[in-house]
C-alpha cells in the first residue's frame, strides 16, 4: 500500500500575505487564520459553518480565492509544454473552454491540480494552488527551458461566486448573457465594478459542486484594487438576501460533499491520477500516444488494473468525524486504508470523508475507522456524496 506524504498548508510565518479583498473580510467580521502563507477568513460573524455551507447550497456564496496563483502560458510551443507536464488534450479543447488537469512529475505523481483555459492555440491561462506556489513555479520554469514559451504569474482578485443564484446575481453587473456561458467555458467581459467598468476574465467553474463562476479581476494598481474591493462590498451590501461572504470552513465541506480533491490530502506526488480515481483526466487520445510526464507508469496502471491495489473512495459514518490519517480496518480487523479528509456533512447529516481503501472493499461494505484510539463504525460510499449541479444549458 502506498503512503501519502504529510503536507502542511497552514503557514507559521508572522509575515502573512493579504489578498486585495482583505479589508472587506475584516469589515464583515471575518475570523482570519493563516492559510498557505495568506491571512484568510475561515468564518464570518453571525454565521456558523453550517449556515455558511447551506447558504451556498441555496443562494450565492462569495469566496475570496485570490491566494490561488494565476499563470499565462503563451508562445509557439505553449501547447507542447502543457501537454508534457499534464495529460490534457488541448486539441480537443475549444477556444474559451477550460478543463481540470494535473501537473505530473516523472513518476506520474501529482505535483498539483490545476485548471487550464484555452484562449488560443498559443495562449493559455492556468490557475494552481497557493499552497504549492513555490514548488509549482520552480517545476514549470525547469520544464519550460526546453520550449519556446513565455510564462508569467500574476496577482489579482480571484473571486468565486457559487450557488444556485450565482448567475442571477452576476447578471446584474454585465450585459453579457450568462445563460449562454456553460460549465467549463470562459469569457472576457465588461463588469460594472463600483463606479467603473472593468474588463475581467469569467469562467463558469468552481469548487463546491454548485453552479457558479470564478472571476479574475485586475488589481495591479491601487485604482483597480479599489474597484475590485468596491464590487465585492456592493454584492454583499446591496443584495444581502442573495449574497454572503463565505470562508474556508464551508469551502472545504462543500468540496468534500462534491467529491473533489484537496492537494496534500487526496493528491500528492506519491499518488498517480489512476490511484486517485481520476483516470478520466487522461483522454483517449493521450492514452494512445503518451508523451506526458510519467506516462509509462500511468498507462501501465490503466492497462493492468491489478497494479493499483487501493482507490480513492467515499466513507460515511456517525459520531466523531474521521480526519486525515485515521486508519481504516475491514470487518476482520485487517488494516485496508486511511482517511485523507473528513467533515460533518451539513447537507446529509452524519459525517463524510474521502479515503484510500483496498479495492476489495465494495461500496456499501462496513468498515472500522480508528478515531481517538477507538474503532468507529463506517461504510464505504460512492462519490460524490451530493450530486453536482453544474450548468450545462
Amino acid at each position: 500500500m502506498f503512503k501519502r506524504a504529510q503536507n502542511k498548508f497552514y503557514s507559521t510565518s508572522a509575515n502573512l500575505l493579504k489578498t486585495p479583498l482583505h479589508e472587506a473580510h475584516v469589515e464583515f467580521g471575518g475570523k482570519m487564520v493563516p492559510y498557505a502563507g495568506f491571512e484568510m477568513p475561515v468564518l464570518y460573524k453571525d454565521q456558523s459553518h453550517i449556515e455558511s455551507h447551506n447558504w451556498v447550497r441555496s443562494k450565492a456564496g462569495l469566496f475570496d480565492v485570490s491566494h490561488m496563483l494565476q499563470h499565462t502560458i503563451q508562445g509557439p510551443q505553449a501547447r507542447a509544454l502543457l501537454e508534457k507536464i499534464t495529460p490534457i488534450d488541448l486539441g480537443s479543447l475549444g477556444v474559451n473552454q477550460l478543463s481540470l488537469s494535473v501537473l505530473l512529475n516523472n513518476e506520474g505523481g501529482v505535483i498539483d491540480d490545476c485548471i487550464i483555459t484555452k484562449h488560443g492555440d498559443n495562449d493559455y491561462y492556468m490557475v494552481t494552488n497557493a499552497g504549492c506556489r513555490e514548488k509549482d513555479v520552480k517545476f514549470i520554469k525547469d520544464e519550460l527551458t526546453a520550449f519556446d514559451v513565455n510564462h508569467s504569474t500574476f496577482e489579482g482578485t480571484l473571486l468565486a461566486v457559487q450557488g444556485p443564484q450565482a448567475a442571477e446575481l452576476l447578471q446584474k453587473f454585465t450585459t453579457e448573457d450568462l445563460s449562454k456561458v456553460y460549465f467549463g467555458e470562459s469569457r472576457y467581459l465588461d463588469l460594472k465594478t463600483g463606479g467603473a467598468t472593468t474588463r475581467i476574465h469569467l469562467a463558469r467553474s468552481g469548487y463546491t459542486g454548485e453552479d457558479g463562476f470564478e472571476l479574475s479581476i485586475p488589481s495591479g494598481t491601487p485604482a483597480e484594487q479599489a474597484e475590485a474591493l468596491s464590487f465585492f462590498k456592493v454584492l454583499i451590501n446591496e443584495y444581502p438576501d442573495i449574497a454572503k461572504p463565505i470562508g474556508l470552513a464551508a469551502r472545504d465541506s462543500l468540496r468534500l460533499e462534491a467529491g473533489m480533491c484537496l492537494y496534500g490530502h487526496e493528491l500528492t506526488e506519491e499518488i498517480t491520477p489512476i490511484q486517485a480515481s481520476l483516470a478520466w483526466l487522461i483522454p483517449k487520445s493521450r492514452r494512445a500516444d503518451g508523451g506526458f510526464n510519467g506516462s509509462s507508469k500511468i498507462l501501465g496502471q490503466l492497462a493492468d488494473k491489478s497494479s493499483v491495489t487501493h482507490r480513492r473512495i467515499g466513507v460515511k459514518s456517525k459520531g466523531p468525524s474521521p480526519r486525515d490519517g485515521n486508519k481504516i480496518f475491514n470487518a476482520e480487523g485487517k488494516e485496508i486504508g486511511y482517511i485523507t479528509s473528513g467533515s460533518p456533512s451539513p447537507t446529509l447529516g452524519g459525517n463524510v470523508a474521502q479515503a484510500y481503501i483496498d479495492k476489495s472493499a465494495k461500496i456499501g461494505s462496513g468498515i472500522k475507522i480508528e478515531i481517538r484510539g477507538k474503532l468507529r463504525d463506517g461504510e464505504v460510499a460512492k462519490l460524490p456524496f451530493v450530486p453536482s449541479k453544474f450548468y450545462k444549458g
